[in-house]
């Protein structure tokens, strides 16, 4: 035995924790060492969503309600916060409650979406001007057959950083780098009129109960014609001025004109489109219109709904060590999705413009989110299960996309009826207490320690030292990586773990004892003590895990707080007995004052130990 090197790893984790606490922080020392605490304990928000009722008129049953506050709080702990609490109050609505730091995790998580998969069938730049060149009878630029100048933007070919898509499923191929995708460049409008500059704002919503009626009086019988009349993005100066009136609208009137017009018209931009009421585009049966990063786009109906995923996750690919997206369909949706793709890659059924989208390209699906797009792979083959969507991903926007996909299918739609703040005043009141019933535990158990063990109990004491710095270390670390919030729940966890490393204590203590009954000397007793105190003290913590693991995966909220802090206490406990108590009573066995029966605490043993001989 070396007890050396098992102090000098337990310095090095100690060290490594250490410094990426402090070095992964920012702004001042209370600001680098302060973990993440919970509602009760520093206060926060609580929002009140209410959720709409149906067509019917009835509140939502009971089961969409709680599938809904499901998705809500995946929704939320997906966002790195960790502990909020999303319950059901009455038959319509839910609260939602999360720590101060979490506050604006919560802003738009009752957003009622649904996610669609949907074939991109053009595109056009959602400024305001066209970006996809107006199709001609021929192949040639104009019908006269020579060169055009044009008025609108062209596209040029420039690596969008984000999406494609293989699979290993029937026919499909490798992992395909980052589709091109076009990009609006910079061109002279034709006239004041048709310049984004020129045309006014759109205002912000306002009245969600606007008609179509009255949107077709707001912009004009002869807007409302010529818009109808388009088969193309407008190009002509005349149609940019007679179509100017559709610039004045807000999100709920846009949401209201058919989805070639919202296409077509150049006026309608992407801002107006992007504040649509939630849920304007959710009938899976009708085109729609929306936006990806200032591109707009027209869609086909949707035949492949969010439901039909069964999971998505971010993941590294082995050959490329880059980031990818991962699809798994339930399998209804499997078939769904393996029609789909194969439409879209031969561009079969409702066609795709491959003129706009770039020639020589499969069309792309999108993956749409309430009103917007959050991703538009290009389809590389037909696709079946384990498909992956790649492209320039960094861990967040991979995570940000396997977490959309996974918990976007939100059926209902919410309202805020309510928001709040809470103050940790109760919380601190309880946090004095509990802080003050954990000192009284832990100065009886030092008096008990060094009264019983003596020299023994300052293994006791420094390892329940240890134990709290470790502890502590850790909480901040893992507060700042994966938003674990600290609530009074979790210190009862590790208030509690208290008793399951005193055990550990006691086991090896005794058996030390033990040994010394039997006749062995005091040096000799510590290596075989430890060894058949080892299986007891790791079966009494493998139960103790077992139970905080199952009480984790069951629970949610408080419960889980307390039971991941005492998983995790117990884990730091054996780390601090393996490292740090046994290497520790090793050197200890070779001290002089270990063998003196006063002060090692081993006097009554090794009296009736002399006494038995």
């Amino acid at each position: 035995m070396r007890p050396g090197r098992q102090l000098a790893l337990l310095g090095a984790i100690f060290v490594i924790l250490a410094s990426a606490v402090w070095f992964g922080g920012k702004g001042g020392w209370q600001d680098r060492l302060a973990p993440n605490l919970g509602l009760d304990l520093v206060g926060g928000s609580r929002v009140t969503l209410q959720a709409q009722t149906g067509a019917d008129g009835k509140p939502p049953t009971a089961q969409d309600l709680e599938q809904a506050r499901r998705i809500i709080a995946e929704r939320v702990d997906a966002r790195g916060v960790s502990e909020a609490q999303v319950v059901i109050e009455g038959n319509q609505n839910i609260v939602i409650s999360v720590a101060k730091k979490g506050d604006d995790a919560i802003n738009d998580v009752g957003q009622a979406s649904q996610l669609f998969f949907r074939k991109l069938l053009s595109q056009t730049d959602g400024s305001g001007l066209a970006a996809a060149p107006q199709p001609s009878p021929s192949p040639s630029a104009s019908a006269s057959g020579s060169p055009k100048p044009s008025t609108a933007a062209s596209p040029a070919a420039t690596p969008k950083p984000s999406v494609s898509a293989s699979s290993g499923g029937t026919g499909g191929g490798a992992a395909m780098a980052p589709t091109p995708t076009p990009t609006p460049a910079a061109s002279k409008s034709p006239t004041a009129s048709a310049s984004p500059a020129a045309a006014p704002k759109p205002s912000a919503p306002a009245n969600p109960k606007v008609t179509v009626a009255q949107v077709q009086a707001k912009v004009g019988k002869a807007a409302w014609d010529a818009a109808g009349k388009l088969t193309a993005v407008a190009t002509d100066p005349a149609q940019l001025e007679v179509l100017q009136p559709f610039a004045q609208l807000n999100g709920y009137e846009a949401a209201l004109l058919p989805p070639k017009v919202q296409f077509y018209v150049p006026q309608v931009s992407c801002e107006q489109l992007d504040d649509r009421p939630a849920g304007s585009i959710n009938n899976p049966d009708a085109e729609a219109v929306a936006c990806e990063d200032g591109m707009k786009y027209l869609l086909d109906v949707s035949k492949v709904k969010g439901t039909d995923v069964d999971k998505a996750s971010p993941q590294i690919e082995q050959n490329t060590n880059r980031r990818v997206v991962s699809l798994d369909f339930s399998s209804d949706g499997l078939d769904k999705w393996t029609s789909l793709t194969k439409e879209s890659f031969n561009n079969e059924g409702q066609k795709c413009d491959q003129t706009a989208l770039g020639a020589g390209s499969h069309c792309r699906v999108a993956v749409v989110l309430d009103n917007k797009v959050i991703s538009s792979p290009e389809i590389q083959g037909v696709l079946g299960d384990d498909s992956v969507i790649t492209g320039d991903f960094d861990q967040k926007s991979a995570t940000d996309l396997a977490n959309n996909l996974n918990y976007g299918s939100l059926s209902m739609t919410f309202l805020q009826q309510e928001a709040q703040s809470i103050t940790p005043t109760l919380g601190g009141e309880h946090l004095q207490a509990g802080l003050l019933a954990a000192g009284i535990g832990m100065l009886l158990v030092v008096i008990y320690s060094f009264f019983y063990y003596r020299l023994l109990g300052t293994v006791i004491v420094l390892s329940l030292i240890l134990s709290a710095a470790l502890t502590f270390l850790a909480l901040v670390f893992l507060g700042r990586e994966m938003g674990f919030t600290l609530t009074l729940a979790g210190i009862a966890g590790f208030i509690v773990s208290l008793g399951v490393a005193a055990d550990s204590f006691v086991i090896y203590f005794e058996r030390l004892k033990d040994e010394i009954r039997e006749g062995r000397s005091p040096r000799s007793a510590v290596p075989r003590a430890w060894v058949r105190a080892r299986k007891t003290i790791l079966t009494a913590n493998a139960i103790s895990l077992m139970a905080a693991l199952v009480l984790y995966l069951v629970s949610s909220g408080a419960v889980a707080g307390f039971a991941f802090a005492l998983g995790l206490a117990t884990l730091i406990d054996l780390v601090v007995v393996f490292l740090f108590r046994h290497p520790i009573m090793t050197m200890f066995a070779r001290t002089d004052a270990f063998l003196s029966p006063r002060v090692s605490g081993l006097g009554r043993v090794l009296h009736d130990a002399k006494e038995a001989k």
